[in-house]
Protein backbone atom coordinates (compact mmCIF):
# COMPACT_ATOMS: atom_id res chain seq x y z
CA UNK A 1 0.00 0.00 0.00
CA UNK A 2 2.68 2.38 0.85
CA UNK A 3 4.73 1.17 -2.22
CA UNK A 4 1.78 2.22 -4.22
CA UNK A 5 1.13 5.60 -2.56
CA UNK A 6 5.03 6.58 -3.03
CA UNK A 7 4.42 5.71 -7.02
CA UNK A 8 1.52 7.50 -7.23
CA UNK A 9 3.45 10.52 -5.33
CA UNK A 10 6.39 10.22 -7.81
CA UNK A 11 4.36 10.26 -10.94
CA UNK A 12 2.85 13.44 -9.89
CA UNK A 13 5.99 14.56 -8.90
CA UNK A 14 7.26 14.32 -12.27
CA UNK A 15 4.10 15.09 -14.20
CA UNK A 16 4.22 18.56 -12.10
CA UNK A 17 7.90 18.90 -13.40
CA UNK A 18 7.16 18.06 -16.79
CA UNK A 19 3.86 20.37 -16.99
CA UNK A 20 6.28 23.39 -15.32
CA UNK A 21 8.52 22.56 -18.26
CA UNK A 22 6.16 22.54 -20.95
CA UNK A 23 4.72 25.87 -19.55
CA UNK A 24 8.54 27.25 -19.69
CA UNK A 25 9.09 26.16 -23.14
CA UNK A 26 5.64 28.19 -24.05
CA UNK A 27 6.66 30.86 -22.55
CA UNK A 28 10.31 31.11 -23.88
CA UNK A 29 10.80 34.13 -26.11
CA UNK A 30 12.73 34.37 -28.95
CA UNK A 31 14.39 37.25 -30.09
CA UNK A 32 14.96 38.72 -33.65
CA UNK A 33 16.74 41.53 -35.19
CA UNK A 34 15.01 43.26 -37.67
CA UNK A 35 17.06 45.45 -40.19
CA UNK A 36 15.49 47.89 -42.98
CA UNK A 37 17.29 48.85 -45.95
CA UNK A 38 15.69 52.16 -45.84
CA UNK A 39 16.94 55.30 -43.85
CA UNK A 40 14.26 56.83 -41.63
CA UNK A 41 14.48 60.08 -43.89
CA UNK A 42 12.91 58.00 -46.64
CA UNK A 43 9.17 56.93 -45.88
CA UNK A 44 9.36 53.61 -47.56
CA UNK A 45 10.74 52.29 -43.78
CA UNK A 46 6.73 52.60 -42.68
CA UNK A 47 6.26 49.27 -44.44
CA UNK A 48 9.12 47.47 -42.37
CA UNK A 49 8.06 49.31 -38.64
CA UNK A 50 4.54 48.24 -39.56
CA UNK A 51 5.12 44.89 -40.23
CA UNK A 52 7.90 44.70 -37.15
CA UNK A 53 5.41 45.99 -34.83
CA UNK A 54 2.49 43.87 -35.65
CA UNK A 55 4.10 40.37 -35.29
CA UNK A 56 5.59 41.63 -31.83
CA UNK A 57 1.88 42.49 -31.13
CA UNK A 58 0.09 39.43 -32.62
CA UNK A 59 2.60 37.27 -31.20
CA UNK A 60 2.18 38.62 -27.47
CA UNK A 61 6.01 38.65 -25.98
CA UNK A 62 6.80 35.09 -27.71
CA UNK A 63 8.40 36.62 -30.30
CA UNK A 64 10.28 40.18 -29.81
CA UNK A 65 11.55 41.32 -32.98
CA UNK A 66 14.18 44.56 -32.40
CA UNK A 67 13.79 47.01 -35.54
CA UNK A 68 16.87 48.52 -36.77
CA UNK A 69 16.45 51.43 -39.66
CA UNK A 70 18.97 50.91 -42.99
CA UNK A 71 22.77 50.96 -42.20
CA UNK A 72 22.51 50.18 -38.48
CA UNK A 73 24.04 46.95 -38.06
CA UNK A 74 25.35 46.30 -41.70
CA UNK A 75 25.31 48.07 -44.76
CA UNK A 76 22.67 48.22 -47.13
CA UNK A 77 23.81 46.23 -49.86
CA UNK A 78 25.39 43.65 -47.35
CA UNK A 79 21.53 43.06 -45.75
CA UNK A 80 20.89 40.01 -48.23
CA UNK A 81 24.21 37.89 -47.28
CA UNK A 82 23.81 38.98 -43.40
CA UNK A 83 20.40 37.36 -43.59
CA UNK A 84 21.16 34.36 -45.66
CA UNK A 85 24.23 33.94 -43.07
CA UNK A 86 22.30 34.30 -39.91
CA UNK A 87 24.12 37.45 -38.82
CA UNK A 88 20.55 38.82 -38.14
CA UNK A 89 17.48 37.07 -38.64
CA UNK A 90 15.46 39.33 -40.77
CA UNK A 91 16.10 42.08 -43.14
CA UNK A 92 13.47 44.42 -44.90
CA UNK A 93 14.46 44.96 -48.88
CA UNK A 94 13.29 45.40 -52.17
CA UNK A 95 13.75 42.39 -54.15
CA UNK A 96 15.11 44.04 -57.59
CA UNK A 97 18.57 45.10 -55.17
CA UNK A 98 19.50 41.61 -55.34
CA UNK A 99 19.45 40.88 -59.47
CA UNK A 100 23.72 40.84 -59.53
CA UNK A 101 22.56 37.47 -57.61
CA UNK A 102 19.84 36.00 -60.08
CA UNK A 103 18.03 38.63 -62.86
CA UNK A 104 14.99 36.58 -61.50
CA UNK A 105 14.78 39.39 -58.52
CA UNK A 106 13.84 42.17 -61.05
CA UNK A 107 10.82 40.48 -61.54
CA UNK A 108 9.89 39.98 -58.12
CA UNK A 109 10.13 44.16 -56.88
CA UNK A 110 8.75 45.64 -60.11
CA UNK A 111 9.56 45.57 -64.22
CA UNK A 112 8.87 48.26 -66.64
CA UNK A 113 5.48 48.49 -68.36
CA UNK A 114 4.61 45.19 -66.51
CA UNK A 115 2.39 44.56 -63.07
CA UNK A 116 0.81 47.45 -61.69
CA UNK A 117 -0.03 47.39 -57.23
CA UNK A 118 -3.50 45.57 -57.99
CA UNK A 119 -1.80 42.85 -60.09
CA UNK A 120 0.76 42.22 -57.73
CA UNK A 121 -1.82 42.14 -55.09
CA UNK A 122 -3.73 39.41 -56.67
CA UNK A 123 -0.94 36.78 -58.13
CA UNK A 124 0.82 37.35 -54.96
CA UNK A 125 -1.72 36.20 -52.72
CA UNK A 126 -4.07 34.01 -55.18
CA UNK A 127 -1.72 33.18 -58.33
CA UNK A 128 1.02 31.53 -57.05
CA UNK A 129 3.69 34.51 -56.65
CA UNK A 130 3.86 34.07 -53.23
CA UNK A 131 5.10 30.43 -53.73
CA UNK A 132 7.83 31.53 -56.66
CA UNK A 133 9.08 34.16 -54.01
CA UNK A 134 9.67 31.16 -51.83
CA UNK A 135 11.49 29.42 -54.30
CA UNK A 136 13.88 32.01 -55.45
CA UNK A 137 14.58 33.36 -52.11
CA UNK A 138 14.93 29.84 -51.41
CA UNK A 139 17.59 29.31 -52.94
CA UNK A 140 19.93 31.31 -50.71
CA UNK A 141 18.60 29.98 -47.67
CA UNK A 142 15.73 32.56 -47.06
CA UNK A 143 12.07 32.44 -46.48
CA UNK A 144 10.09 35.51 -47.75
CA UNK A 145 6.84 37.38 -47.18
CA UNK A 146 6.20 40.34 -49.65
CA UNK A 147 4.80 42.83 -46.93
CA UNK A 148 4.73 46.36 -49.03
CA UNK A 149 3.25 47.48 -51.90
CA UNK A 150 3.47 50.87 -53.09
CA UNK A 151 1.50 52.54 -55.86
CA UNK A 152 2.90 53.71 -59.26
CA UNK A 153 5.90 54.96 -59.06
CA UNK A 154 6.10 59.03 -59.75
CA UNK A 155 7.93 59.07 -63.12
CA UNK A 156 10.92 60.75 -63.94
CA UNK A 157 12.21 64.44 -62.38
CA UNK A 158 13.95 66.98 -64.47
CA UNK A 159 14.52 70.33 -65.33
CA UNK A 160 13.45 69.92 -68.76
CA UNK A 161 10.23 68.57 -70.17
CA UNK A 162 9.58 65.08 -70.87
CA UNK A 163 6.83 64.70 -73.86
CA UNK A 164 8.59 61.86 -76.10
CA UNK A 165 11.05 59.48 -76.17
CA UNK A 166 12.96 62.12 -78.10
CA UNK A 167 13.32 64.23 -74.85
CA UNK A 168 15.19 61.51 -73.62
CA UNK A 169 18.08 62.05 -75.32
CA UNK A 170 21.05 62.46 -73.88
CA UNK A 171 19.97 62.89 -70.64
CA UNK A 172 22.06 61.55 -67.69
CA UNK A 173 19.17 59.92 -65.70
CA UNK A 174 19.65 58.09 -62.00
CA UNK A 175 17.37 54.97 -62.52
CA UNK A 176 17.21 51.96 -60.71
CA UNK A 177 16.74 48.44 -62.28
CA UNK A 178 18.55 46.50 -64.68
CA UNK A 179 15.78 46.27 -67.66
CA UNK A 180 15.65 49.92 -67.11
CA UNK A 181 18.63 51.06 -67.77
CA UNK A 182 18.83 48.73 -71.16
CA UNK A 183 15.41 50.94 -72.03
CA UNK A 184 17.17 53.80 -71.38
CA UNK A 185 20.10 52.96 -73.72
CA UNK A 186 17.52 52.11 -76.11
CA UNK A 187 16.04 55.32 -76.02
CA UNK A 188 19.53 57.38 -75.99
CA UNK A 189 19.33 58.24 -72.28
CA UNK A 190 21.94 57.24 -69.78
CA UNK A 191 21.18 54.97 -67.07
CA UNK A 192 23.29 56.75 -63.56
CA UNK A 193 23.32 54.22 -60.65
CA UNK A 194 23.30 56.02 -57.25
CA UNK A 195 21.82 55.44 -53.13
CA UNK A 196 18.80 57.41 -52.69
CA UNK A 197 20.31 59.79 -49.97
CA UNK A 198 22.42 61.12 -52.94
CA UNK A 199 20.01 61.99 -55.36
CA UNK A 200 19.72 65.52 -54.08
CA UNK A 201 22.85 66.85 -54.38
CA UNK A 202 23.20 65.43 -57.65
CA UNK A 203 20.64 67.03 -58.96
CA UNK A 204 21.67 69.91 -57.43
CA UNK A 205 24.84 69.99 -58.69
CA UNK A 206 23.87 68.90 -62.56
CA UNK A 207 26.05 65.97 -62.08
CA UNK A 208 22.76 64.36 -63.32
CA UNK A 209 20.06 65.60 -65.65
CA UNK A 210 17.03 63.70 -64.16
CA UNK A 211 16.12 61.29 -61.49
CA UNK A 212 13.55 58.82 -60.37
CA UNK A 213 12.86 57.39 -56.61
CA UNK A 214 9.48 56.34 -55.78
CA UNK A 215 5.72 57.84 -55.38
CA UNK A 216 4.69 61.44 -54.85
CA UNK A 217 4.73 61.28 -50.77
CA UNK A 218 8.50 59.71 -50.77
CA UNK A 219 9.56 61.74 -53.61
CA UNK A 220 8.41 65.25 -51.84
CA UNK A 221 10.04 63.87 -48.29
CA UNK A 222 13.49 63.46 -50.24
CA UNK A 223 13.22 67.49 -51.58
CA UNK A 224 12.64 66.90 -55.22
CA UNK A 225 11.12 69.50 -55.41
CA UNK A 226 13.58 71.59 -54.82
CA UNK A 227 15.70 71.06 -57.37
CA UNK A 228 13.57 69.93 -60.11
CA UNK A 229 11.18 72.08 -62.44
CA UNK A 230 9.17 69.46 -64.30
CA UNK A 231 7.62 65.92 -63.26
CA UNK A 232 7.85 63.67 -66.16
CA UNK A 233 4.46 61.09 -66.26
CA UNK A 234 3.62 57.95 -66.20
CA UNK A 235 6.22 55.86 -64.13
CA UNK A 236 6.81 53.35 -67.12
CA UNK A 237 9.94 52.34 -65.46
CA UNK A 238 8.16 50.91 -62.12
CA UNK A 239 4.69 50.93 -62.39
CA UNK A 240 4.53 49.28 -58.95
CA UNK A 241 7.24 48.44 -56.40
CA UNK A 242 6.59 45.69 -54.08
CA UNK A 243 9.40 45.38 -51.01
CA UNK A 244 9.13 42.53 -47.84
CA UNK A 245 11.08 40.73 -45.08
CA UNK A 246 13.76 38.24 -45.84
CA UNK A 247 14.00 35.38 -43.03
CA UNK A 248 17.48 33.34 -41.91
CA UNK A 249 15.94 29.87 -43.12
CA UNK A 250 17.58 28.21 -39.68
CA UNK A 251 15.71 30.79 -37.62
CA UNK A 252 12.33 30.34 -39.64
CA UNK A 253 12.50 26.65 -39.53
CA UNK A 254 13.28 26.89 -34.91
CA UNK A 255 9.82 28.65 -34.90
CA UNK A 256 6.40 27.12 -33.76
CA UNK A 257 4.23 26.87 -35.94
CA UNK A 258 1.74 29.42 -34.92
CA UNK A 259 4.33 31.84 -34.69
CA UNK A 260 5.48 31.10 -38.27
CA UNK A 261 1.40 31.87 -39.10
CA UNK A 262 1.36 35.31 -37.26
CA UNK A 263 3.89 36.32 -39.37
CA UNK A 264 2.59 35.16 -43.02
CA UNK A 265 -0.44 36.76 -41.74
CA UNK A 266 0.90 39.89 -41.06
CA UNK A 267 3.03 40.54 -43.77
CA UNK A 268 -0.59 39.83 -45.79
CA UNK A 269 -2.44 42.93 -43.33
CA UNK A 270 0.98 45.26 -43.90
CA UNK A 271 0.65 44.40 -47.43
CA UNK A 272 -2.90 46.03 -47.73
CA UNK A 273 -1.62 48.47 -44.95
CA UNK A 274 1.12 49.75 -47.30
CA UNK A 275 -1.01 49.48 -50.36
CA UNK A 276 -3.62 52.12 -49.28
CA UNK A 277 -1.21 54.12 -47.08
CA UNK A 278 1.11 55.29 -50.06
CA UNK A 279 -1.82 55.27 -52.73
CA UNK A 280 -3.35 58.21 -50.29
CA UNK A 281 -0.28 59.74 -49.59
CA UNK A 282 0.20 60.10 -53.43
CA UNK A 283 -2.78 62.59 -53.25
CA UNK A 284 -1.16 64.89 -50.79
CA UNK A 285 1.82 64.35 -52.50
CA UNK A 286 1.19 65.65 -55.84
CA UNK A 287 -1.16 68.77 -54.33
CA UNK A 288 2.38 69.57 -53.03
CA UNK A 289 4.59 69.15 -56.03
CA UNK A 290 1.71 71.55 -58.11
CA UNK A 291 1.00 74.08 -55.39
CA UNK A 292 5.01 74.21 -55.61
CA UNK A 293 5.05 74.79 -59.67
CA UNK A 294 6.20 71.89 -60.60
CA UNK A 295 5.26 71.14 -64.28
CA UNK A 296 3.54 68.09 -65.24
CA UNK A 297 3.58 66.63 -68.54
CA UNK A 298 2.75 63.16 -69.79
CA UNK A 299 4.51 61.00 -72.22
CA UNK A 300 1.94 60.23 -75.56
CA UNK A 301 0.83 56.69 -76.57
CA UNK A 302 2.89 56.53 -79.24
CA UNK A 303 6.09 56.82 -76.71
CA UNK A 304 4.57 54.32 -74.10
CA UNK A 305 3.51 52.00 -77.09
CA UNK A 306 7.67 52.13 -77.74
CA UNK A 307 8.52 51.23 -74.23
CA UNK A 308 5.94 48.62 -73.94
CA UNK A 309 8.08 46.88 -77.28
CA UNK A 310 11.42 47.44 -75.00
CA UNK A 311 9.79 45.94 -72.14
CA UNK A 312 8.83 42.59 -73.66
CA UNK A 313 11.84 42.99 -75.64
CA UNK A 314 14.51 42.89 -73.07
CA UNK A 315 12.06 40.43 -70.57
CA UNK A 316 12.50 37.65 -73.25
CA UNK A 317 16.36 38.30 -73.44
CA UNK A 318 16.51 37.70 -69.88
CA UNK A 319 13.97 34.82 -69.90
CA UNK A 320 15.80 33.23 -72.55
CA UNK A 321 19.40 33.63 -70.39
CA UNK A 322 17.82 32.28 -66.80
CA UNK A 323 14.88 29.61 -66.35
CA UNK A 324 14.37 31.15 -63.10
CA UNK A 325 13.77 34.46 -64.76
CA UNK A 326 11.73 32.41 -67.44
CA UNK A 327 9.70 30.92 -64.74
CA UNK A 328 8.77 33.89 -62.91
CA UNK A 329 7.95 35.75 -66.30
CA UNK A 330 6.05 33.30 -67.37
CA UNK A 331 3.96 33.31 -64.13
CA UNK A 332 3.42 37.03 -64.36
CA UNK A 333 2.59 36.89 -67.85
CA UNK A 334 0.01 34.16 -68.22
CA UNK A 335 -1.69 35.80 -64.97
CA UNK A 336 -1.98 39.14 -67.00
CA UNK A 337 -3.36 36.46 -70.05
CA UNK A 338 -5.88 34.99 -67.96
CA UNK A 339 -6.70 38.30 -66.53
CA UNK A 340 -6.99 40.05 -69.25
CA UNK A 341 -10.89 38.94 -71.06
CA UNK A 342 -12.61 39.56 -67.43
CA UNK A 343 -10.48 42.73 -66.91
CA UNK A 344 -11.65 44.22 -70.19
CA UNK A 345 -15.02 43.26 -69.43
CA UNK A 346 -15.09 45.28 -66.10
CA UNK A 347 -13.77 48.74 -68.25
CA UNK A 348 -14.05 51.27 -67.07
CA UNK A 349 -14.34 49.92 -63.53
CA UNK A 350 -11.54 47.69 -63.29
CA UNK A 351 -7.93 48.08 -62.37
CA UNK A 352 -4.73 47.63 -64.52
CA UNK A 353 -4.10 46.96 -68.12
CA UNK A 354 -3.68 44.70 -71.29
CA UNK A 355 -0.58 45.79 -72.21
CA UNK A 356 -0.46 45.13 -75.85
CA UNK A 357 1.83 41.84 -77.16
CA UNK A 358 0.69 40.20 -74.80
CA UNK A 359 -0.25 36.92 -76.37
CA UNK A 360 2.64 37.33 -78.13
CA UNK A 361 4.99 37.12 -75.64
CA UNK A 362 2.93 34.49 -73.26
CA UNK A 363 3.35 31.99 -76.00
CA UNK A 364 7.57 32.46 -76.45
CA UNK A 365 7.36 32.25 -72.46
CA UNK A 366 5.38 29.42 -72.67
CA UNK A 367 7.95 27.31 -75.18
CA UNK A 368 10.67 28.32 -72.62
CA UNK A 369 8.61 26.67 -69.53
CA UNK A 370 7.23 24.03 -70.84
CA UNK A 371 8.89 23.33 -74.00
CA UNK A 372 5.64 23.89 -75.94
CA UNK A 373 5.79 24.68 -79.92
Amino acid sequence: MRRGKMLLIIIAIIWGMASVAIGAEKQKVIRWRFQSIWPPAINLIEGDKHFVGLVNKLAGGRLKIDFYPGGALVGGFELFDAVAKGTIEAGGDWPNYWAGKNTAFDLLGSFPMLLTPGDYFVWIWQGGGLELYQEIYGKYGLVYFPHTNTSMESGVRSNKPIRTLKDYAGLKIRMSGRNQGKILKDIGAAQVMMAGGEIYQALERGVIDAAEFCNPSTDWGMGFQEVTKYWASPGWHQPNSVLGVMINKKAWDALPDDLKYIIKVAAQATFTWSWSFFEYSAIDGTKKFLEKGIKLTRLDDDSLKKLQELAWKHLLEDARANPDFAKVAYSQVKFLHDFAHWRTICKPFSFGRNPKGLEKVLKELETLVKGKK
